[in-house]
């Protein structure tokens, strides 16, 4: 089993920038990423926003391109998602997903809020 912690999440006015954080309770063995659910959309609606692999490969939704960075930190178990740029559209539940050869583990999700 794997815990994940999100926080970071906010309303924030378009333009606007917010650091996403998923703690996890084990390192990165596969990968980790963020993904969002927007208002109205079911789960299996999630659209990937960004992962980074355990070589720290990344990439990224043709969305978000230029304006989010996925980093990690390997000393904390933690991903960021840096967001700069926002846009109503970006508003969304972003969850955190930790991927290993068990399976993948998911975060509460933490609630991003862009006003326009």
């Amino acid at each position: 089993q794997v815990q994940l912690v999100e926080s970071g999440g906010g309303l924030v006015q378009t333009g606007g920038s917010l650091r996403l954080s998923c703690t996890a309770s084990r390192s990165i063995f596969l990968s980790m990423a963020w993904y969002r659910q927007a208002p109205g959309k079911q789960r299996e609606q999630r659209e990937l926003v960004a992962i980074i692999t355990s070589d720290g490969g990344t990439n990224y939704a043709d969305s978000v391109k230029g304006r989010f960075t996925i980093s990690r930190d390997n000393a904390k178990n933690t991903m960021y998602l840096q967001m700069s740029s926002l846009k109503p559209e970006d508003t969304a539940v972003y969850y955190c997903q930790w991927s290993g050869f068990g399976g993948s583990y998911w975060g509460d999700g933490t609630l991003v809020t862009v006003s326009s």
